[in-house]
């Protein structure tokens, strides 16, 4: 297991990782210390756990907004494979029928 020393608003943390996961970890870090930072900044200097939480919450907040989106993108794509799948098979036909008339001319 690896140790990283990462830093949230000011403060350094020393945290265990699986190993390899160290920069996405360090990452990971950078983006809670923005949002604890920018709730500071927004609320005045509150008490770690609560700032902490503060920040948690809407970090929270935004990957629940992200997954609805998300959803939505799942859906809207799975509906264009749908008629994607529908028009192909509507060109085959076409492209069949097109060529057994041209085999019927060619023939006659």
């Amino acid at each position: 297991m690896a140790q990283v020393n990462i830093t949230v608003n000011g403060r350094p943390y020393a945290v265990g990782c699986e190993d390899g996961q160290e920069a996405h970890l360090i990452e990971l870090a950078r983006t809670f210390d923005r949002q604890v930072r920018q709730v500071s900044q927004d609320m005045g200097q509150l008490g770690e756990t609560r700032l902490f939480l503060m920040g948690s919450l809407l970090l929270a907040d935004e990957l629940t907004d992200l997954r609805a989106r998300f959803s939505v993108v799942q859906s809207e794509l799975a509906r264009l494979q749908s008629d994607h799948a529908r028009v192909e098979t509507r060109a085959v036909g076409a492209l069949e029928s097109a060529a057994k008339r041209i085999e019927k001319l060619a023939a006659g």
